[in-house]
């Protein structure tokens, strides 16, 4: 079991890096190019967003890894879980398709749980 969360989480924190990383290196009006939500934020905004997405990638992978503080694993899960209700809640608003925001928070809520139950 701990083998299948170790690759979901990898996973996991794969995704959230690269979205996280374009989020906070884009220039603000490319990602606004791309993404139509991005209206809604301002470019500190929009940074804050992407480096707390790198963060949270990195603390689910370091502490588990190191064995430093390995309660900060499930810690950055659930608070990325929590960053994509928010991204849900402002897809709903805007009336936009809200299904990937809503995976990858399910799937940060379920590893935080594994690493709870079994890490």
């Amino acid at each position: 079991m701990i083998i299948a969360l170790w690759i979901i989480t990898g996973l996991l924190a794969a995704l959230f890096a690269m979205a996280g990383s374009m989020k906070a290196v884009t220039p603000y009006e490319r990602v606004h190019e791309r993404m139509a939500w991005v209206e809604d934020v301002t470019a500190p905004q929009l940074k804050t967003i992407g480096i707390l997405e790198v963060i949270g990638a990195i603390g689910l992978i370091l502490p588990a890894a190191t064995g430093i503080a390995p309660w900060l694993t499930p810690v950055a899960a659930f608070a990325l879980a929590i960053m994509m209700v928010v991204a849900v809640a402002l897809h709903v608003r805007r009336r936009e398709p809200f299904t990937p925001s809503l995976v990858l928070g399910i799937a940060a809520l379920l590893v935080g749980i594994g690493w709870v139950a079994f890490g």
